[in-house]
């Protein structure tokens, strides 16, 4: 559990300098802001950073990344922060996990062919209860994809996976702009 704190408050720090370094960068391309695009730098930089925190070792992160990386000056953002030798490193090991989901996809797809024999030796209540549990898989599947970055394009297992991962980042940049919230609440309450 111990750990599992230092993990999450290392991320969190991680996260909060990108987060800054982000947020000054995109100041020095814009110096009069309105409101809206405060708002735009403030969640492009949250996203940058959230994506660099995890160094293009998730799909997810690598789909907002390019996503951002569209626009000429996202792109000098994106650049500025991922400014770090280990994302060339982490691309390489990305591979082997790729091959270990496709054998694990073999293993789940041949799991479900000996589910689909066993059910048609017990008749044909078995087969239409399983039709209907197929087609509610299928349809929160559909669900998930749409809403993790890159979702699409993923197997079942590596769209678990990347959710997960994708939460506990989501997590963390809440956290510290909910801390930040309220930092700024106190600060500006005892004036």
């Amino acid at each position: 559990m111990k750990a599992r704190m230092g993990y999450s408050t290392s991320l969190k720090q991680e996260f909060l300098q990108k987060w800054i370094k982000g947020l000054h960068i995109y100041s020095n391309f814009k110096k009069d802001m309105s409101i809206l695009e405060r708002k735009k730098a403030i969640k492009l930089s949250a996203d940058v950073a959230i994506a660099s925190t995890r160094n293009s070792s998730t799909r997810w992160s690598r789909t907002l990344t390019a996503n951002i990386s569209k626009n000429v000056t996202n792109k000098i953002l994106v650049e500025q922060i991922f400014s770090d030798p280990e994302v060339i490193k982490n691309k390489a090991s990305n591979r082997l996990i790729t091959c270990s989901n496709r054998i694990a996809s073999r293993k789940i797809l041949r799991r479900s062919h000996i589910t689909q024999i066993r059910a048609r030796k017990m008749g044909p209540y078995a087969v239409k209860a399983s039709s209907i549990a197929k087609k509610l898989v299928k349809n929160r599947t559909q669900v998930l994809k749409s809403l993790v970055p890159g979702g699409e394009n993923m197997d079942e297992i590596s769209l678990i996976k990347e959710t997960l991962d994708y939460i506990v980042s989501l997590r963390v940049q809440v956290d510290v702009m909910r801390r930040l919230a309220s930092a700024a609440e106190h600060s500006t309450r005892s004036l």
